[in-house]
Protein backbone atom coordinates (compact mmCIF):
# COMPACT_ATOMS: atom_id res chain seq x y z
CA UNK A 1 0.00 0.00 0.00
CA UNK A 2 2.21 2.86 1.27
CA UNK A 3 5.83 3.01 2.28
CA UNK A 4 7.33 5.37 4.84
CA UNK A 5 10.77 6.01 6.32
CA UNK A 6 11.04 7.06 9.98
CA UNK A 7 14.01 8.03 12.12
CA UNK A 8 13.40 7.50 15.82
CA UNK A 9 16.27 8.20 18.30
CA UNK A 10 18.76 8.00 15.44
CA UNK A 11 17.49 4.59 14.24
CA UNK A 12 16.07 4.41 10.72
CA UNK A 13 12.93 2.33 10.06
CA UNK A 14 11.33 1.38 6.74
CA UNK A 15 7.60 0.90 7.26
CA UNK A 16 5.20 -0.52 4.70
CA UNK A 17 1.49 -0.57 5.38
CA UNK A 18 0.18 -3.86 4.01
CA UNK A 19 -3.51 -3.81 5.02
CA UNK A 20 -5.97 -1.63 6.99
CA UNK A 21 -9.37 -2.99 8.09
CA UNK A 22 -11.69 -1.88 10.89
CA UNK A 23 -9.03 -0.30 13.09
CA UNK A 24 -6.50 -3.15 12.65
CA UNK A 25 -3.46 -2.62 10.46
CA UNK A 26 -0.86 -5.05 9.17
CA UNK A 27 2.48 -3.30 8.74
CA UNK A 28 5.98 -4.40 7.93
CA UNK A 29 8.83 -2.68 9.79
CA UNK A 30 12.35 -3.42 8.44
CA UNK A 31 11.13 -6.78 7.12
CA UNK A 32 9.19 -7.88 10.25
CA UNK A 33 5.37 -8.12 9.99
CA UNK A 34 3.31 -6.58 12.82
CA UNK A 35 -0.39 -6.35 13.48
CA UNK A 36 -1.30 -3.05 15.13
CA UNK A 37 -4.45 -1.48 16.47
CA UNK A 38 -5.17 2.00 15.21
CA UNK A 39 -6.42 4.67 17.59
CA UNK A 40 -8.24 7.27 15.58
CA UNK A 41 -9.25 10.52 17.18
CA UNK A 42 -12.46 11.64 15.51
CA UNK A 43 -12.82 15.36 15.17
CA UNK A 44 -16.19 16.74 14.25
CA UNK A 45 -15.29 19.80 12.28
CA UNK A 46 -18.12 21.94 11.04
CA UNK A 47 -17.89 23.08 7.45
CA UNK A 48 -20.06 26.08 8.24
CA UNK A 49 -18.04 29.06 9.42
CA UNK A 50 -19.05 30.63 12.70
CA UNK A 51 -19.43 34.38 12.48
CA UNK A 52 -18.26 36.27 15.50
CA UNK A 53 -19.81 39.72 15.68
CA UNK A 54 -19.41 42.29 18.36
CA UNK A 55 -22.65 43.38 20.04
CA UNK A 56 -24.44 46.32 18.43
CA UNK A 57 -24.48 49.31 20.77
CA UNK A 58 -27.95 50.65 21.47
CA UNK A 59 -28.94 53.83 23.22
CA UNK A 60 -30.68 53.59 26.57
CA UNK A 61 -34.45 53.32 26.01
CA UNK A 62 -34.06 52.72 22.25
CA UNK A 63 -36.16 49.55 22.48
CA UNK A 64 -39.23 51.51 23.59
CA UNK A 65 -41.80 52.60 21.02
CA UNK A 66 -42.27 56.33 21.07
CA UNK A 67 -45.85 57.50 20.67
CA UNK A 68 -46.37 60.20 18.10
CA UNK A 69 -47.89 63.49 19.25
CA UNK A 70 -49.26 64.77 15.98
CA UNK A 71 -47.17 65.43 12.90
CA UNK A 72 -47.15 63.72 9.51
CA UNK A 73 -47.66 60.05 8.74
CA UNK A 74 -46.53 58.86 5.32
CA UNK A 75 -48.58 56.15 3.60
CA UNK A 76 -46.29 54.25 1.22
CA UNK A 77 -46.82 51.54 -1.40
CA UNK A 78 -46.21 48.07 0.05
CA UNK A 79 -45.56 46.62 -3.45
CA UNK A 80 -44.99 47.97 -6.95
CA UNK A 81 -48.23 48.39 -8.90
CA UNK A 82 -50.76 50.74 -10.52
CA UNK A 83 -53.19 53.06 -8.70
CA UNK A 84 -56.77 52.20 -9.69
CA UNK A 85 -58.88 54.46 -7.46
CA UNK A 86 -58.38 57.05 -4.69
CA UNK A 87 -61.18 57.05 -2.08
CA UNK A 88 -60.22 60.24 -0.16
CA UNK A 89 -59.67 63.93 -0.94
CA UNK A 90 -57.26 66.39 0.62
CA UNK A 91 -58.69 67.64 3.92
CA UNK A 92 -60.81 64.51 4.57
CA UNK A 93 -60.82 63.15 8.10
CA UNK A 94 -59.82 59.48 8.31
CA UNK A 95 -60.04 56.94 11.08
CA UNK A 96 -57.95 53.83 11.57
CA UNK A 97 -59.07 51.22 9.02
CA UNK A 98 -60.67 53.69 6.52
CA UNK A 99 -60.02 52.90 2.85
CA UNK A 100 -57.55 55.33 1.28
CA UNK A 101 -56.95 53.90 -2.19
CA UNK A 102 -57.14 50.82 -4.37
CA UNK A 103 -54.22 49.65 -6.45
CA UNK A 104 -53.27 46.63 -8.53
CA UNK A 105 -50.07 44.74 -7.71
CA UNK A 106 -49.03 41.28 -8.92
CA UNK A 107 -52.34 40.90 -10.80
CA UNK A 108 -54.34 41.41 -7.59
CA UNK A 109 -56.34 44.39 -6.37
CA UNK A 110 -55.18 45.66 -2.99
CA UNK A 111 -56.85 48.18 -0.71
CA UNK A 112 -54.61 50.52 1.27
CA UNK A 113 -56.23 51.46 4.59
CA UNK A 114 -55.33 54.10 7.13
CA UNK A 115 -53.20 52.97 10.05
CA UNK A 116 -53.70 56.25 11.95
CA UNK A 117 -56.36 58.82 12.82
CA UNK A 118 -55.96 62.20 11.14
CA UNK A 119 -56.65 64.41 8.14
CA UNK A 120 -55.47 63.86 4.56
CA UNK A 121 -52.84 66.54 4.01
CA UNK A 122 -51.62 65.64 0.51
CA UNK A 123 -52.35 62.98 -2.09
CA UNK A 124 -49.26 62.25 -4.17
CA UNK A 125 -50.86 59.88 -6.73
CA UNK A 126 -53.88 59.74 -9.03
CA UNK A 127 -55.68 56.85 -10.76
CA UNK A 128 -53.51 55.35 -13.52
CA UNK A 129 -50.18 56.19 -11.83
CA UNK A 130 -47.56 53.43 -11.62
CA UNK A 131 -45.86 53.25 -8.22
CA UNK A 132 -42.81 51.41 -6.94
CA UNK A 133 -42.42 49.78 -3.55
CA UNK A 134 -42.11 52.38 -0.75
CA UNK A 135 -43.24 55.26 -3.02
CA UNK A 136 -45.13 57.96 -1.09
CA UNK A 137 -48.89 57.74 -1.77
CA UNK A 138 -50.59 59.94 0.82
CA UNK A 139 -49.52 62.13 3.74
CA UNK A 140 -51.76 62.20 6.81
CA UNK A 141 -51.66 64.97 9.40
CA UNK A 142 -52.10 63.13 12.68
CA UNK A 143 -54.53 64.11 15.43
CA UNK A 144 -53.06 65.47 18.67
CA UNK A 145 -53.43 62.89 21.46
Amino acid sequence: MKEFKFTIHGNEYEVEIKQLEEGIGKIEVNGTLYEVELHKKEEKASKTPILMRSPVPTAKGAHKIKKSKGGLFKVTAPLPGNVLQVFVKEGDEVKKGDKLLLYEAMKMENTVVSEKVGHVKTIKVKPGDAVLQDDLLIELELEQE
